[in-house]
This record gives C-alpha cells, sequence and structure tokens, in this order.
C-alpha cells in the first residue's frame, strides 16, 4: 500500500467519524486508529497511529468470510441484506443511472444490488439470496458502516 491510500483512507476515515480502521490481505496487514482524545476533523487534527505487520504465512488461502454480505434476521422476522464493509453506499452505478433494485423488484443470489465504494474502489454488492425488496435502508451516497442493513428483503 503506497502513502497516498494511506491519506485516502484517513481522509476517509475523518469524512466518516470514523475512529479506527483495519485492512489485512494475504501478507499485508495495516490499522489505523486514532488517539482516544484526538479531536475530529481534518487531517491535520488527527494523530493516526499506523501499525504495519507481516503475519506468518498461511497455510492455504482462504476467502475472508467478511467479503461477502451477511444476512440477518430483524425484529420484524425479515432478513437484511448488510454492508460486508466500511464505504460510501452507491444505489445506482452513475448519477445518471436508474438504481440497480427498487422496492418491489425480484432478486436473485447474483443480482448487483448496489456499489459500496473503498479506497476508490468501487465493490458490487450482490443480494446472495433469492427474494423480493422490501425496503432500501441505506442512503444514496451516504457512509455506511461494516454489518449497517442496507436492504430488507422477503425470501422466496
Amino acid at each position: 500500500m503506497e502513502l497516498k491510500e494511506i491519506k485516502s483512507v484517513i481522509d476517509l476515515m475523518n469524512k466518516n467519524k470514523l475512529s479506527e480502521f483495519e485492512l489485512e490481505k494475504n501478507d499485508f496487514k495495516i490499522r489505523i486508529a486514532r488517539e482516544s482524545g484526538a479531536a475530529t476533523g481534518t487531517i491535520s487534527q488527527v494523530t493516526p497511529q499506523i501499525t504495519y505487520q507481516t503475519p506468518a504465512p498461511l497455510p492455504a488461502p482462504a476467502a475472508p468470510a467478511a467479503a461477502s454480505p451477511t444476512v440477518v434476521e430483524t425484529s420484524d422476522s425479515l432478513p437484511t441484506i448488510n454492508s460486508p464493509m466500511v464505504g460510501t453506499f452507491y444505489i445506482s452505478p452513475s448519477p445518471e443511472s436508474d438504481a440497480y433494485v427498487e422496492v418491489g423488484q425480484e432478486v436473485n443470489e447474483n443480482t448487483i444490488v448496489c456499489i459500496i465504494e473503498a479506497m476508490k474502489v468501487m465493490n458490487e454488492i450482490k443480494a446472495e439470496m433469492k427474494g423480493t425488496i422490501v425496503e432500501i435502508i441505506a442512503e444514496n451516497a451516504k457512509p455506511v458502516e461494516f454489518g449497517k442493513p442496507l436492504f430488507k428483503i422477503r425470501p422466496k
């Protein structure tokens, strides 16, 4: 990861008022955290703590569990499609385009329901279940946290 990318992460943390960020890929791990007394605001007011670690080699590469949306039962017994990462939620591929999905639309496991932008990378999020979109919970172009519900879905 280059310094420019690290600065982008710090800017994303400031923009979304995050206190901690951690990324682990293969043999690379980075953790950025604000000190407990640091003021929120621009990067000049934040003193990030950056730690680099090289973990021991893994016996076989495994897909991380957080790489795909998780489905969780809500209080009204409808499952939700949750954010698999921290980033910015987009309901369509561009401002001029139609939304990926709308309320009442049927989806299957491979239907792309939205994009989450993280570190200037557009990540397509799939429904990963058959059903009908009942509610769009997240707001377009607004930040989302890991695990935050994005959609309510009625399974088929």
